[in-house]
């Protein structure tokens, strides 16, 4: 996943701030988990802990979110040097509609609107399953998208 914004060599990018792609696809596995958890039980307290991560990964960004912090502590040492690294901000964003979603799944499930509850956060363990298991961001995509959609503000 690039921009045109992707600065030239590794370690631009390293200096730019941007991740190890296998750091998110790691995140949306365990994401993907947890969702599907919250889903087969239709328990909306595992559904909040994802929320707040999330949240966390929204305003920490995604290398500092919570899981991002499993696999650079547990799994990034065990790896090779990655051969690209990925901006973070449609990650970024990706998590931000994973919130959007578990809040709208939140609000179904504690106001009695169990469809919307178990809708959303379907729709929220597709897409973390996408990325998971075959590496696409839906999230990303759509931040991708809106960039060349939206008028540039330069």
């Amino acid at each position: 996943m690039s921009t045109e914004t992707q600065p030239e060599g590794l370690s631009a990018q390293r200096a730019a701030g941007w991740i190890d792609q296998r750091g998110q696809r790691f995140a949306a596995a365990i994401t993907t988990v947890v969702l599907a958890v919250a889903l087969v039980l239709q328990n909306p307290w595992v559904l909040l802990f994802q929320a707040v991560v999330f949240a966390i990964t929204v305003v920490a960004g995604p290398a500092k979110g919570p899981y991002g912090w499993i696999f650079r502590a547990l799994v990034r040492p065990r790896l090779s040097v990655p051969h690209e690294l990925e901006d973070p901000r449609p990650p970024r964003f990706a998590q931000l509609v994973g919130l959007i979603f578990s809040i709208l799944g939140l609000i179904g499930f504690f106001s009695g609107v169990w469809v919307l509850g178990l809708v959303a956060t379907g729709c929220a363990v597709v897409a973390a399953l996408l990325n998971a298991v075959i590496g696409f961001c839906l999230g990303c995509e759509l931040y991708l998208l809106g960039l060349r959609v939206l008028p540039s503000r330069s």
